[in-house]
């Protein structure tokens, strides 16, 4: 083995800014972008100082913002927000919580699981950027903290991306950094190391989530604004799906008839595979309709008891359809010119004419619920009502009306762009698996392609970036760079190394991973493989030297396996993209990946001996 690099000043500095680097990550004494940002400046302002000009060019400081990785995560990021918008990840959430319900013991393994075969076949930040609008919808859907499924999908991503020799940026890099002598790896040699990988990592968010994955507080909004109508107007509000049977009374009679009959506000129906959300004017009920009721808990309970139709306690047709993301609960005001007054909710045909189901006139401090449709409207009245946000957007124009509610989706989705949005998806895939493209390039294809064909505008495009994201990981590369230019790298490995000696080859083989697992928190996974790899293989060659039974290609591999193992610190792509939408902080992934870091650094060495 070569002899330890000497400790130079350059070095000596790089460590120090490491150093201070995880204090400001763990401390949070400021935001994490503000300190990657305030590191990349300190490296530049260090190149003034005499002996230190070497530690950073100046000139090259701010290349991480154009950097293939950088620019990748701004593509995916576009072309995740144009699938968003035609409605396509809402698909793919609904068929989640078909199959897993809106348990979080069923709901993880699917969405990480799904996740991870994903990213084993495309880049693992794309996976993720692609799952994030998913998860949202899953959340927002089932009441889970979105917190608590971003970070299984996040880590299994990664987990993800060595199933196959193309998941990962190390992965494709390991082959071109073997000798020429050395048999290259096959696409699927690596599977069944990244499929007992993954399967750990779900085993290990199911049976340790409830402890280690943090739930925020803003994460219940769906339940607070149950409790705010509960409070302010005394509603005890609550959604039920009703079947009605084939013979039961009401099936041929109008669906108002059976409001006015039990009391209650019919939000959806569906029969003959048609789901309409009102109006219901001479909408005939058939056989076996499907009805989504809303209402009070007392009220609904009585219609369950008097229709004698089956009441499901939670919404399964209507599921999609009346997600929070696309309606809800509103408060709209009667103002004193409105050409409404004096006029009923049955006279103005307000579900058919506004898109609005009343459920309860708020006058002067009194609830008006009984005869609401019948009662003259006055100056004042607050109209508590359920409608779709796209109706609610259109009456914040209308003079009639002043909407109370501001805080909900404004969201224009545009299903009939769908196929060209797919079709560009599918063609930067296409560009990523079948050419030698740069990624970059590949997804900015279909970012634009997005952008060009109208599925987004320009605008929503630059809002769809986590400029947070961006920033964070852009900064951090100048560190990286300092850390494998000045040798730094270099020094910790081989010092390292050279302070174990004499050991096994199983111990040799744990080193290295534990190396790769360091470097890749605080440099690029491809700086931390072109740095290993050559390493890892000059080890098991002198290993073998010494009798010992080490073979370089295993630690080869082992070694552009670990720097997978990236799960700490927020430094990964992947964590980075999901500690904004996930509203994580550094402590939150020390707390979830310092086991998840073990159980990775075990399953895979032991699976690398089983197969290899």
């Amino acid at each position: 083995m070569e002899e330890a690099l000497s400790l130079t000043p350059h070095m000596i500095v790089v460590l120090c800014l490491l150093a201070l680097t995880i204090f400001l990550f763990v401390s949070e004494i400021v935001r994490i972008d503000v300190a990657a940002i305030s590191i990349m400046v300190l490296l530049g302002l260090l190149s003034l100082v005499p002996g230190l000009q070497g530690i950073a060019d100046p000139q090259t400081l701010f290349d991480g913002f154009a950097s293939n990785a950088v620019i990748s995560i701004i593509a995916v990021m576009i072309i995740g927000a144009g699938l968003d918008k035609t409605g396509v990840m809402s698909s793919l959430a609904s068929l989640i919580i078909r199959v897993g319900g809106r348990t979080e013991p069923r709901i993880i393994p699917l969405v990480a699981g799904s996740s991870g075969i994903i990213s084993s076949f495309m880049q693992n930040v794309g996976a993720a950027a692609l799952y994030i609008p998913v998860v949202s919808r899953i959340a927002a859907r089932t009441g889970l903290a979105k917190s608590r499924l971003l970070m299984p999908m996040g880590f299994c991503c990664i987990l993800g991306g060595t199933i196959t020799m193309v998941g990962s940026s190390p992965l494709i890099l390991l082959n071109d950094l073997l000798p020429s002598d050395m048999e290259p790896f096959q696409l699927f040699d690596v599977t069944p190391i990244g499929l007992a990988l993954i399967t750990s990592g779900i085993l290990y968010f199911v049976v340790f989530g409830r402890f280690v994955l943090p739930t925020l507080k803003s994460d219940g909004v769906g339940e607070t604004v149950m409790e705010y109508y509960q409070g302010v107007y005394g509603l005890d509000l609550t959604f039920r799906e009703v079947r009605v049977p084939d013979d039961h009374p009401m099936v041929g009679k109008l669906l108002v008839d059976l409001e006015q009959t039990y009391g209650v506000v019919a939000i959806a129906s569906f029969m003959n595979s048609e789901l309409r959300i009102g109006p219901w004017a001479n909408l005939v009920i058939e056989p076996g309709a499907r009805l989504a009721l809303l209402g009070e808990v007392e009220v609904l309970g009585d219609f369950a008891h008097r229709s004698g139709c089956p009441v499901l306690d939670e919404l399964d047709v209507f599921a999609d359809a009346l997600a929070p993301n696309k309606a809800g609960i509103a408060e709209v005001v009667i103002p004193p010119r409105s050409k409404l007054i004096g006029k009923s909710v049955r006279d103005i045909a307000m579900r058919k004419t506004y898109g609005l189901s009343v459920l309860v006139i708020h006058r002067g401090g009194e609830r008006i619920d009984d005869l609401l449709r019948e009662t003259p409207l006055k100056a004042g009245d607050v109209l508590v009502s359920h409608c779709r946000w796209d109706s609610l957007m259109r009456l914040e124009k209308d003079r009639d009306f002043v909407v109370m509610t501001t805080e909900y989706p404004r969201e224009e989705l545009r299903p009939q762009k769908v196929q060209v949005a797919m079709l560009m998806f599918f063609l930067a895939l296409f560009l990523i698996l079948f050419t030698d493209l740069r990624l970059s390039i590949a997804l900015l294809t279909g970012a634009l392609g997005m952008v060009l064909s109208g599925v987004l505008s320009m605008d929503e495009a630059y809002s769809a970036v986590s400029w947070k994201t961006v920033f964070l990981l852009a900064s951090l590369i100048p560190l990286g760079a300092a850390v494998e230019q000045t040798g730094t790298a270099a020094w910790i490995a081989q010092n390292t190394l050279l302070i174990l000696g004499d050991v096994s080859p199983w111990v040799l083989q744990a080193a290295i991973a534990v190396l790769a697992t360091f470097f890749t928190l605080v440099m690029s996974n491809v700086g931390a493989t072109v740095l290993l790899v050559p390493l890892a293989i000059s080890i098991a060659t002198v290993a073998q030297s010494l009798g010992m039974d080490a073979d370089p290609r295993l630690f080869a591999l082992t070694a552009a396996i670990a720097t997978s193992n990236s799960f700490l610190i927020p430094t990964h792509q992947v964590n980075a993209l999901i500690m904004g939408p996930g509203g994580y902080r550094v402590i939150d992934f020390m707390k979830a990946g310092a086991a998840m870091t073990l159980v990775f650094l075990v399953v895979s060495l032991v699976m690398l001996n089983l197969v290899f």
